[in-house]
């Protein structure tokens, strides 16, 4: 019996460690909610290097922007992007980033000639050594 209260302590004492956002011990805690309690549409989980447009018509141009950060100490210069096909063009707003400095990668894809799933990619050209080329996801249905 004291190894069940024991058990039951622990648990309640650990599941006090994990921050209010963590769903790993309480799922409802990353839902939001608004001042009256009325729950709001839950947010997807995010991945900054993948985007889902979701199911669109065809023949429209769809644009999102992709953050690109340099968590290293060192400046990261960029080399270039590229696509995986001319339906996407991609630009950066700036070719250098200082230690933890932040770049804007601007994507469009045009659906025209699509249908069904499909998926394209952005790569970054780096000067890093560790990671020389990171890649961006853009995923739609196009109807």
């Amino acid at each position: 019996m004291r190894a069940y209260i024991f058990l039951l302590f622990l648990l309640f004492s650990l599941t006090g460690c994990y921050s209010k956002g963590s769903a790993a011990l309480n799922p409802a805690a990353e839902i939001p909610v608004n001042r009256a309690g009325i729950i709001k549409e839950q947010a997807k989980p995010i991945d900054p290097d993948f985007w889902d447009f979701g199911t669109v018509k065809k023949d429209v141009i769809l644009k999102h922007n992709f953050i690109l950060k340099n968590p290293s100490e060192k400046i990261l210069n960029i080399n270039g992007v590229n696509t995986s096909c001319g339906c996407t063009v991609s630009e950066i707003t700036k070719n250098k980033l200082s230690p933890g400095e932040s770049a804007v990668i601007k994507v469009r894809f045009d659906t025209k000639g699509y249908k069904g799933e499909t998926q394209q990619f952005v790569y970054v050209n780096t000067d890093d050594t560790e990671n020389p080329v990171l890649r961006f996801t853009i995923k739609a249905n196009v109807e």
